[in-house]
């Protein structure tokens, strides 16, 4: 037996190359994450108890969201560990941009998420009324009056951990398990909204997970992804702050008339040309753009 590969350890996501959990191991990530939330939710109690709804919702959620997260990446750590002696394993990021170029896939990357998004908002009409306790919830994260607490929750927080399990684990876990990237995309998409908890969120988020879910397949790039979800976010944090638009609930609400249809058709165009554009990177292999990664020993 002798020494395949040295894993470098001072490299966050190297600690989960080797765990490629399949469709049970995804329930139980999922459930480590309803567990954590729970203690969550006991937390943000306590916080608005101690600090009125405003400011203990806006502090409690610094805390209370990482902390969904710990079970799972616990868990995919030890399974990780365990799995790397005797199974080969697959990088969580990769960097297959050829022929497009690194630059030119985050410019259209950002494009096409900004795009989409804008798309999701015709869907909104559809739902149900949002529940006033969750709007409230909802402005006190994006129109909070501690801006760098917002930042550090919608635009770092969210990209990181949400990626790291959706694309990361989930997507590069049912690829490895050689389910058709098809599929494996809108499971991962559809994980992607169930983990929000709520349909007015997780409509949009499995359209988007869509989307990050091809790039993903596309570069095996999750950094490209988190840089997806970063400018989603991010774009939306924004305009929750910009005066004369902190009251518009839709898209239709900025642009009367014919302007939004007419942008919407724009929209729509870019999306098509950004998934062109990536259908020229081709996979090497049937599961996608993952690097593979020896185990720790082989014969």
């Amino acid at each position: 037996m002798t020494p395949a590969y040295k894993p470098r350890n001072y490299k966050f996501l190297d600690k989960f190359a080797y765990f490629l959990p399949g469709v049970a191991e995804m329930f139980v990530l999922f459930g480590l994450l309803l567990a954590g939330a729970l203690v969550g939710n006991i937390l943000s109690v306590l916080f608005v108890a101690f600090l009125g709804f405003e400011k203990g919702m806006l502090y409690a959620q610094v805390v209370s969201y990482p902390l969904m997260f710990v079970g799972p990446m616990v868990y995919a750590s030890i399974q990780s560990r365990n799995d790397s002696f005797r199974r080969p394993g697959r990088k969580l990021d990769s960097n297959h941009f050829s022929p497009l170029g690194g630059a030119l896939c985050a410019v259209l990357v950002i494009l096409a998420t900004l795009t989409a998004g804008f798309c999701s908002d015709t869907i909104r009409p559809l739902l149900p009324e949002m529940p006033e306790r969750l709007k409230n919830a909802m402005e006190v994260l994006l129109k909070g009056d501690n801006v760098f607490i917002n930042f550090l929750m919608v635009s770092v927080f969210a990209p990181f951990f949400e990626e790291w399990l959706c694309r990361g684990m989930v997507l590069r876990g049912l690829l490895s398990k050689k389910i058709k990237p098809v599929w494996a995309i809108l499971i991962s998409a559809v994980f992607f909204g169930v983990i929000h908890l709520n349909p007015w969120q997780a409509v949009p988020a499995i359209l988007l997970g869509l989307l990050f879910g091809y790039v993903y397949y596309k570069t095996g790039s999750l950094k490209l992804t988190m840089l997806m979800h970063f400018a989603n976010n991010t774009f939306a944090l924004v305009l929750s702050h910009l005066t004369g638009l902190e009251n518009a609930e839709e898209w239709q609400d900025i642009l009367p008339g014919m302007q939004y249809w007419v942008v919407l058709g724009a929209c729509i165009l870019v999306l098509v040309l950004t998934v062109r554009a990536f259908s020229r990177i081709r996979p090497e292999q049937p599961e996608g753009n993952m690097d593979p990664v020896k185990p720790l020993f082989e014969e």
